[in-house]
């Protein structure tokens, strides 16, 4: 029997979980669509943004920074309308605005791994952190939305830039023995 985190619990979450939770991610686009699936869960559930993956995907074309960057109001509106999206017309404004802001930066990625010294840390299954507060602080002066220390740290939790597997979860060695290889 596999044993794993106590979190997922649907078959979407579980295949989540086993394959993508906590794995070190350092591409733009991915990076972008992750903090914007954290935002977006702020008040909901994490199996309900999940659910609507694809429907973000699509909506936001792929997550392609300059594509989403040129996302107009004329798109706000329509957006507001799909139902394979969480229709929060803050949510969605924050995702164009969000991908104006990265384009602008050559070091996006550079800069969300900075708040861990560039390498995945060890969790303790907390909501925030000072790493993910810090990382709230900045994104915040950038002019970044949806981007709270709890939905920070849990965009570092996705992102492998924490590792916050149960020490019995069988991710966890298997991510630390992936991270062990870049460090």
């Amino acid at each position: 029997m596999i044993t794993r985190c106590a979190w997922p619990t649907k078959p979407l979450d579980i295949a989540y979980h086993d394959t993508e939770w906590g794995v070190p991610v350092y591409e733009p686009n991915v990076l972008l669509e992750m903090l914007t699936l954290e935002g977006a869960q702020a008040g909901l559930s994490w199996s309900t943004v999940l659910a609507k993956r694809e429907g973000y995907r699509a909506a936001f074309r792929h997550f392609d920074i300059p594509r989403v960057a040129a996302m107009t109001a004329e798109d706000v509106d329509r957006l507001v309308l799909d139902p394979g999206i969480i229709r929060h017309r803050g949510k969605i404004e924050s995702t164009i605005r969000n991908a104006q802001i990265a384009q602008g930066l050559p070091d996006f990625p550079d800069l969300l791994w900075s708040f861990v010294g560039g390498r995945p840390i060890i969790g303790n299954g907390d909501t925030k952190t000072p790493e993910s507060d810090a990382m709230s602080k900045a994104l915040q002066k950038l002019g970044f939305k949806f981007v709270g220390s709890t939905i920070c740290y849990a965009f570092m939790q996705a992102t492998g830039m924490v590792n916050d597997h149960a020490l019995e979860c069988f991710r966890y060695a298997e991510i630390e023995s992936h991270v062990s290889g870049i460090r």
